[in-house]
Order: C-alpha cells, then sequence, then structure tokens
C-alpha cells in the first residue's frame, strides 16, 4: 500500500505551514489508470460522491419517466445543496407530487449554509425542517424510487435491506465493478458503501463515457450528468465548488463534493473519471487539489476567479494583507 503524498499546501511568506496528504486516481474509459498520486487501492467512504451512483436505479427503472421529474429534480437527487429556497422550494414542490411532506424524509432537520438564509429564518422564528437538509433532493429521489418499485409500504427506505438501497448497491457494484467493502451510516442516515480510489474513479469514467444512444443503465448516467452540468447552481449552491467551478468550465465537467474531503469529476470530452480523498479531512486541500488536477488536464483555466479561489489562493488577514497562499503541491502543481 502506498503512503498518501502532498497534494495541497499553506505557504506563509518562504515557510510551508501545513501540508494536505491524500490519494487521487484518473482513470480511462476501459477502467484503467491514466494518472494517480498516492494509493489507488486505498479503501475509502466516498460519502456524497457516490449520490450519481445512488440516483442511478431512479433514472433506470423508468421511475423518473413514469413521476415526469425534470432536469432539475434529477440535479437535485445528485446534489448536496445548502437550504437555498431555490434548493428547499422545489423538493417541497417535489414531495407534494408525490403526496408527501417534510416527516416521510429519513434525513434529519439542518439548518441552511447560507448565512443570509440562516438569518432570514432567525428573524422569522423558524425552525430547520428535513427539505433543508443538503441530502433532500436525493431522499425525495429515494422516495420516488420506493413509490415505483412498489415498496412504500415500508417506510424505511434508508434500510439497507429495503428494495431502494438494493438497487442502490448493485448499481454502485456494477459502475465500480467492484464488491463494496461494506457500508457506514451517512449523515443523512442512507448507507454510504465502500469501495477502492480506483473503484471510484472508474465509475466516475463510466458516467464520463456514457451515452444516450447506449444500454439503460448508461443513458441514465448520461442523464443525470447533463442534469449536473446544466444546472450546477442545484447541486450546490451560491459561492460552493460544486457550482461554481462548473461554472466555469460551461457545462464541459460534472463535479461533486463528499464529506471529509472525498471529491469527484466527469470529464466527457476526454472520457476521465478522477476521484480524491485528503486525509486529514480538509475540504480546502480538496478543493486545491480537485481544481489543479482539472487544470493539469486543461478543462480548467488556472487564471479563472472560481479557480483562484481555490488553487493559488491568496490568504489575507483581517487588515487585508497577504499572509500566504493555498497551493498545489510539487505532484499537481
Amino acid at each position: 500500500m502506498n503512503a498518501p503524498i502532498a497534494l495541497a499546501e499553506i505557504w506563509r511568506g518562504e515557510f510551508l505551514e501545513s501540508v494536505h496528504t491524500g490519494h487521487a486516481v484518473v482513470c480511462g474509459p476501459d477502467g484503467e489508470i491514466v494518472e494517480s498520486w498516492g494509493d489507488p487501492s486505498a479503501i475509502v467512504l466516498p460519502r456524497s460522491s457516490s449520490k450519481m451512483l445512488q440516483a442511478l436505479p431512479l433514472v433506470e427503472s423508468g421511475a423518473a419517466k413514469a413521476f415526469g421529474l425534470t432536469g432539475e429534480q434529477l440535479a437535485l437527487s445528485c446534489a448536496s445543496h445548502q437550504g437555498q429556497p431555490m434548493h428547499t422550494d422545489r423538493v417541497q414542490t417535489w414531495l407534494k407530487d408525490l403526496g408527501l411532506g417534510n416527516d416521510d424524509l429519513r434525513c434529519g432537520p439542518q439548518a441552511p449554509r447560507d448565512d443570509r438564509d440562516l438569518a432570514k429564518m432567525f428573524k422569522t422564528d423558524s425552525a430547520p425542517c428535513r427539505y433543508h437538509n443538503n441530502c433532500s433532493g436525493k431522499h425525495a429521489g429515494f422516495l420516488t424510487l420506493s413509490q415505483h418499485l412498489g415498496s412504500a409500504s415500508d417506510p424505511d427506505y434508508v434500510n439497507a435491506a429495503h428494495p431502494v438501497q438494493k438497487a442502490g448497491l448493485e448499481a454502485f457494484e456494477s459502475v465500480t465493478q467492484e464488491v463494496s467493502a461494506g457500508h457506514v451510516i451517512d449523515g443523512c442516515s442512507a448507507p454510504n458503501f465502500a469501495a477502492s480510489l480506483h473503484g471510484i474513479a472508474r465509475a466516475m469514467a463510466f458516467f464520463a463515457s456514457a451515452t444516450d444512444s447506449g444500454d439503460s443503465r448508461q443513458r441514465a448516467a448520461h442523464t443525470l450528468r447533463q442534469a449536473m452540468v446544466t444546472y450546477p447552481e442545484l447541486v450546490a449552491g451560491d459561492g460552493r465548488a460544486c457550482t461554481e467551478l462548473m461554472q466555469a468550465m460551461d457545462g464541459r465537467v460534472a463535479l461533486k463534493t463528499g464529506a471529509e474531503a472525498f471529491f469527484v469529476a466527469i470529464v466527457p470530452e476526454k472520457k476521465l473519471g478522477i476521484a480524491l480523498k485528503i486525509t486529514d479531512g480538509s475540504t480546502r486541500g480538496a478543493e486545491c487539489a480537485i481544481a489543479s488536477i482539472l487544470v493539469r488536464l486543461g478543462v480548467l483555466d488556472a487564471e479563472h476567479p472560481a479557480t483562484l479561489k481555490r488553487r493559488n489562493a491568496v490568504i489575507k488577514n483581517f487588515a487585508g494583507l497577504t499572509t500566504g497562499y493555498l497551493r498545489p503541491a510539487t505532484a499537481l502543481a
């Protein structure tokens, strides 16, 4: 097993102050490793980076078509949104169309991540609801699939033995081309399946090479990928890396973050999939690393403002003085 290597660094003047180590894999359409850093065989928890995989049965089963789901709803099924009205209003409408409501969601209540929306909630003496949860779109997708499969009589759709999660595991193992090492309970109460980093990158390469003329799983992957790049604001939200970097690349790449510094990217024009994990769980390290790999591949402009927020990013103090930089390590520079 290879040790994690430096992928992102904090420099203060001439001093290397902090280092974020990790593993990363770029995978081609045939599942081969094109380039890697650290250990491609490391077993990882992709967390919310796996939402596209969890949404595959929603589309492939015909549930999305049967319920008339829009591209916006499919983008939300892959989202880790921040509870802005553009997210929560759509989730509430989706639940209403299913004849369901807030209490039918199994994700817990979560305060909006946007300070403006949180302040508005305090001013109106409102409390966070389950539909504010960053995973509520994914859960609305689970509920839709449950109704389509005829399993709505069992409301515990996050149970690993539920038909919804069994379908998710089958899709996960199919596109990673691995038997999952097991699962944990994610922050939203749903199972999160483990795989090697290579397996996750292989799954992203599957999404990257999927076409709307392929088999049912390829068509489903193509549909979800297109929903993400068409509605990047719904996948995350204002100021978030997933949204801003997708916008910076004009729909050429689909991006998805996961908790504890996981990140994936889908690059259709090169038929490449990317997966990375920063071992200390630092979001800043993961964002710098994924931006650096995308710059390295020639699909992200190194000088775009969204890139410079995360790669070669200036660190300033409260007086506005430049005190340091967040930079890619030598391996990604």
